[in-house]
């Protein structure tokens, strides 16, 4: 069990590197930005 996280790393790594964004740090932020949605807040007051 202590293999998971490590091998979930790799895997964060290879993609980054595939997507050419693990030197730049804003065009690493840039293509995060376009594979995840961000979560809604639900604790809004409107």
């Amino acid at each position: 069990m202590s293999n998971k996280p490590t091998e979930q790393l790799d895997r964060f790594k290879e993609a980054a590197r595939q997507l050419e964004t693990d030197d730049d740090e804003a065009k690493f932020n840039e293509n995060l930005r376009k594979l995840v949605k961000q979560k809604p807040d639900d604790k809004r007051d409107d």
